[in-house]
């Protein structure tokens, strides 16, 4: 742990990327393996399951401080983060115990067997024996909130250099479902051949937004043009006769998405296919409420099968016949990628494998135009491939961009605002709402993202001024301020009071120059709904 937190320190220190990079070499250079393999574990996100309760931390923390619930609510409302609260509050430790990283770890996953009494006396014994710096490192693993600042493509590039390997090796040799309490570091990075891991999918191409003109792309015949479709981004792998579907955030959904069980058979094997998933009804793709359908339950019913049957619109080959092929160029995956469709439809009917259409352009002017008429498509905008590009690992500039339909947007009214966490825990950054239903003001959005640094602080020292009430760390005030909302899609909700919900709402501008009354009505976002469906 002495070792872990000193990282954890270096990390937080610097916004250095090579500073970074280099902390984490001197830290796997003495690191003990068993820290290391579970350091990159939380790093990439394959972090344990929490196994102890908020309230429960809040109650053993409360007792022994023999402090009252609400002073313990209101210190962690200034300071905005449950980890950080909990180490300002406790009393340094008088003996300090050594710990491991790797031994902390399994314990906190074997408290998900115990009682609370158990977990109680492990988790307070555990506070009155770690010094400051350990302290607050360990309540980060217990509450979840564990980040440190560092990306994906620090650790590989880190890992990369500790180890003398390629980049594109250690991404793929990450990506999959290994387990830190099974597998060592040079295991994971080193060891090819008969005892890799056949379900293991490919890191995958990511594209930056494209913020200029496309003129300045070059040649538009240089260039692939795709619709980029709203569903989950998935690979389709099919090796030793077994079928694997991941999605980008690496969750495994083969046993959830069963209509692609009948590629084994179908596809040969060594093949893996990179593409979208979503519901598609006839020729028709559905909006992506109907794919949360699918992706929030955990038994597939008949019904739902029927109402949100599922496809790939398949993007890509990034390996044919057992052989990696993400070296060749995008003409040559998609000349590919087509035989290997055209060959599945002569075996299956009914193949849940489309290719994704490439829309046929022969200007600029026409790539603008298709853009625009994306939203017929229930496409979120194009994506643009340089063709002779190959295929690379993680966000990358230059050869595949992607570019979206401008938001939608809605005037709405700031009803309430909250305390931000972390750095932000002593600004009012996270508002709610609404819009006009008749004469009363129904909430219909919440955003915290899309305003200035400056404008953050202007709209908390506002809010200080115009409250009407307190809620815990909420404020309702005085309907006074509009601001205009910007999302990508809009679907029907009965959970909330409005009956609808925005996909990725944030703030575009504050509406200074607009009063109250002129805020938009709840009618006008039904209609938005009727236009989308």
């Amino acid at each position: 742990m002495r070792a872990f937190s000193k990282l954890f320190t270096e990390i937080d220190q610097t916004t250095s990327t090579n500073e970074k990079i280099h902390a984490l070499v001197r830290y796997f250079e003495t690191a003990d393996p068993k820290d290391a393999v579970w350091t990159v574990a939380l790093l990439t996100g394959k972090r344990p399951k929490r196994t102890v309760k908020t309230g429960e931390l809040w109650t053993w923390c409360g007792e022994l401080l023999d402090m009252p619930s609400w002073l313990f609510a209101e210190s962690y409302h200034m300071v905005g983060d449950l980890a950080e609260t909990i180490t300002l509050l406790l009393p340094p430790s008088e003996e300090h115990i050594e710990y491991s990283l790797h031994q902390v770890l399994l314990s906190l996953i074997a408290l998900g067997d115990k009682n609370e009494a158990q977990r109680r006396e492990y988790i307070t014994s555990m506070w009155q024996h770690l010094p400051p710096g350990e302290l607050f490192v360990f309540n980060k693993l217990i509450t979840g909130g564990f980040r440190m600042g560092v990306s994906d493509k620090i650790v590989i590039k880190a890992l990369a250099k500790h180890f003398s390997v390629d980049e594109n090796i250690v991404a793929h040799r990450l990506t999959g479902s290994w387990d830190a309490r099974t597998v060592s570091l040079n295991e994971l990075i080193t060891i090819e051949g008969d005892s890799a891991d056949i379900s293991k999918p490919y890191p995958f191409y990511l594209a930056y937004p494209l913020e200029t003109d496309p003129h300045e792309l070059g040649e538009v015949s240089e260039w692939q043009v795709e619709r980029k479709y709203d569903g989950i981004r998935g690979q389709i792998i099919v090796r030793d006769s077994q079928l694997f579907v991941w999605s980008r955030g690496e969750d495994l959904l083969t046993e959830k998405f069963v209509e692609f069980h009948p590629l084994v058979g179908i596809l040969p094997n060594g093949t893996v296919i990179d593409g979208e998933i979503l519901p598609m009804v006839g020729d028709r793709i559905q909006p992506f409420h109907v794919m949360q359908t699918r992706t929030g339950r955990k038994n597939i019913t008949k019904k739902v099968l029927q109402e949100a049957p599922l496809v790939m619109l398949c993007y890509d080959l990034l390996e044919n016949d057992g052989i990696d092929i993400r070296h060749l160029s995008l003409q040559e995956r998609r000349q590919l990628l087509e035989e290997v469709i055209m060959n599945a439809k002569h075996r299956l009917n009914d193949l849940p494998l489309h290719l994704s259409p490439i829309v046929q352009v022969d200007s600029w002017e026409n790539v603008i135009a298709e853009r625009q008429r994306s939203r017929e498509f229930n496409c979120e905008g194009l994506m643009l491939k340089r063709k002779n590009s190959d295929y690379k690992t993680g966000r990358r500039r230059g050869d595949w961009w992607k570019w979206k339909v401008d938001p939608f947007s809605i005037d709405g009214v700031l009803i309430y605002a909250q305390r931000g966490h972390g750095r932000r825990a002593n600004l009012y950054t996270d508002f709610t709402f609404a819009v006009w239903d008749g004469d009363e003001l129904v909430p219909f959005a919440k955003a915290y993202s899309g305003l200035t640094d400056k404008e953050l602080v202007e709209v908390d020292t506002w809010i200080k001024k115009n409250t009407l009430d307190k809620f815990g760390p909420v404020r309702s005030v005085t309907p006074l301020q509009v601001f205009e909302i910007g999302f990508e899609g809009i679907n029907p909700s009965p959970r909330h009071r409005s009956g609808i919900a925005l996909r990725f709402p944030r703030i575009l501008r504050w509406r200074k120059d607009k009063t109250v009354k002129e805020a938009n009505t709840r009618a006008d976002l039904l209609e938005l709904l009727k236009a989308q469906l």
